[in-house]
């Protein structure tokens, strides 16, 4: 399909993905530390993880001298968390409730606490959904 939303959900549109690169970032590192985390059977998150690395979202890399491996986010995954991190601004605006945001985002280059924020790659300015005009693409279908 031609849609960056589709082939995104491709990669991680079903439930555990998106939890699964939420604990490797937060430096969940192993599988075991994983699993303990989320509760998820061994069979689905083996399932998970090696479409995380057949993506190219994840990389397995060897820590003892047994079969066994940590996980670390490439590049693309690393880019990925981004939008992660799009999707707890919205859940903490409008899902957090009296409790408050479960998690808080220190910003390395001015120490602050913050939120993410969409802006413009261009000029810098806000960049949200009222904010853009949808045109034809390279890659739309014709």
């Amino acid at each position: 399909m031609a849609c960056s939303i589709a082939r995104t959900l491709d990669v991680i549109g079903e439930p555990w993905s998106p939890l699964v690169l939420r604990d490797v970032y937060a430096g969940f590192t192993r599988f075991e530390q994983i699993q303990a985390d989320l509760g998820i059977s061994r069979k689905v998150l083996t399932e998970r993880l090696n479409h995380l690395v057949e993506q190219g979202v994840l990389e397995r890399r060897p820590y003892d001298r047994r079969p066994r491996y940590e996980y670390v986010l490439t590049e693309k995954g690393t880019e990925l968390v981004d939008l992660l991190m799009v999707m707890v601004r919205w859940g903490d605006t409008w899902l957090a409730g009296q409790a408050g945001a479960p998690v808080l985002y220190r910003h390395h280059a001015c120490g602050e606490v913050s939120r993410v924020d969409l802006s413009c790659a261009h000029c810098g300015e806000p960049m949200h959904a009222g904010d853009v005009d949808l045109l034809p693409g390279p890659g739309a279908a014709s």
